[in-house]
């Protein structure tokens, strides 16, 4: 598996439940630019509309190599997910204080696949809560360090 992308501020600003594999339509220059990592998944979401799901405001950069047919920036992009995934993540969607983002993107063999996440927001101090913990492992860790 080959990762072409990461979400971080998602792990920042989201708890992350559930997580699933989807597959993600592209067209030919989406799919050279992916190839050269030019992908960015911040401050993309995701849409289920008629029972499909789409994924929004992500960034795949134009092909340098393209020609009059190369692909938009930021289109809407359809993903392909089973009927029973999608229908568990409309169920949960609709108890409420969920949402869908995506976390990474990545190669599984030849083909790209998109992690998807349902999420719920973290309230402010629940990020200083993780940043303090991360600073508290960070100074351990550097201790024992020093003390080996």
């Amino acid at each position: 598996m080959k990762i072409i992308s990461q979400n971080k501020k998602a792990h920042h600003d989201y708890f992350l439940l559930d997580t699933y594999e989807a597959g993600i339509e592209l067209k030919g220059t989406e799919i050279k630019s992916v190839r050269l990592g030019n992908v960015n998944l911040k401050d993309s979401f995701v849409r289920i509309k008629n029972n499909e799901v789409y994924v929004e405001n992500m960034h795949i950069a134009p092909y340098d190599h393209g020609n009059i047919f190369n692909h938009e920036a930021r289109r809407t992009r359809k993903l392909l997910l089973h009927k029973k995934e999608i229908l568990k993540i409309t169920n949960k969607l609709k108890e409420g204080g969920l949402t869908v983002v995506p976390t990474k993107m990545y190669f599984s063999g030849s083909k790209a696949k998109l992690e998807i996440a349902l999420a719920k927001g973290k309230k402010l101090y629940d990020k200083r809560n993780d940043l303090k913990e991360k600073a508290a492992k960070r100074d351990i860790e550097k201790s024992l360090k020093n003390y080996y």
